[in-house]
């Protein structure tokens, strides 16, 4: 492989990236290029290269970040601002860190805060026994 090769490689289109992450409307079959450059404005991790005529090139770590939103946003149900934090706090890109939020993040799900909805959860049992 030549070194021309390999820099086709790293660099992607942002058709390219939303073609790989599924980014597709089902009704119309059109990449949705749109959400990534929504996520461009709200991740200051997502950092394009901007070329010639305003095409958006996407390196392979870039890419990595883009997925790792994805996956929190569309597959964990996390907000904007909780994917922000989470990309802020952490110095890892891996995806499975992120797929493990409370297990590798202890400070997201504490001792304290899982006693206390046990007890809120015990507490609205004993209601609802007393209701019968």
């Amino acid at each position: 492989m030549n070194n021309n090769d390999k820099s086709n490689e790293a660099y992607m289109t942002i058709g390219d990236v939303a073609k790989k992450l599924d980014l597709i409307d089902n009704k119309s079959g059109r990449l949705k290029t749109h959400t990534i450059r929504y996520w461009e404005t709200q991740f200051k991790q997502i950092k394009p290269t901007i070329k010639a005529g305003q095409r958006r090139y996407y390196s392979t770590k870039t890419f990595e970040i883009i997925k790792n939103i994805k996956f929190l946003l569309k597959e964990k149900g996390l907000t904007i601002s909780g994917v922000r934090k989470i990309l802020q706090n952490t110095n890892t890109s891996s995806i499975d860190d992120y797929a493990n939020i409370g297990i590798n993040r202890p400070n997201l799900i504490t001792t304290k805060n899982i006693k206390k909805k046990v007890q809120n959860i015990s507490n609205i049992i004993k209601e609802l026994k007393k209701l019968k």
